[in-house]
């Protein structure tokens, strides 16, 4: 069940086989069914998770009742609401299911006792720190610089193995459009003009 975990951790720093399998002891496991909610607004985020199996959507629900999704996450990705974990404070996101599936979550007090005592892992979280900022700045350039078709062209080759996991409606939200526009774009697509 951690054998995932082992990998990532070993892609991204070397770090002794014990230390790696101490830090991957702290992690507790948990299912979550479908349409479950790991984390809901209001509530304070008291893990951090790494997805085993399945796919999560993170979203806020605006002042309108609208979904913006922030991102999803599939196998070998973390989840999170980075904000409402660093600062113990109420979260504003949603953390849902959207299949049956397994999770890794770890404490802030267990984490913070592995930056303590597992030099490397700091060094994991730095640089996964660093690849989340770059692909948030990345994110935000585009949806300010680029059209609607381009962003979703964009997701689509970004990330092909999550496009036949979703439905219209969740890639509309993730890519900040109604899902009326979203089918106009793949109409235009598929015809050429």
């Amino acid at each position: 069940m951690k054998e995932l975990l082992h990998q990532h951790i070993s892609n991204h720093v070397t770090i002794p086989e014990e230390e790696r399998d101490r830090f991957c002891n702290l992690f507790k496991h948990q299912l979550v069914k479908r349409k479950r909610f790991l984390l809901q607004a209001g509530e304070t985020c008291k893990f951090e998770g790494f997805v085993i199996k399945g796919l999560f959507r993170v979203y806020h629900v605006d002042q309108n009742g609208f979904e913006n999704i922030l991102y999803f996450a599939i196998e070998n990705w973390w989840i999170t609401d980075i904000d409402s974990f660093t600062n113990n404070t109420p979260s504003q996101l949603y953390i849902e299911a959207l299949e049956d599936s397994e999770v890794l979550l770890i404490s802030k007090k267990d984490k913070e006792f592995a930056y303590i005592n597992l030099p490397q892992i700091e060094k994991l979280f730095r640089i996964m720190t660093q690849k989340t900022h770059v692909a948030l700045q990345r994110r935000m350039i585009d949806n300010l610089s680029k059209t609607a078709d381009q962003r979703y062209l964009d997701f689509i080759k970004k990330y092909p193995q999550l496009q036949q996991r979703l439905t219209n409606l969740q890639i509309a939200a993730y890519l900040g459009i109604s899902h009326e526009f979203l089918s106009k774009i793949r109409k235009k697509i598929v015809t050429g003009s």
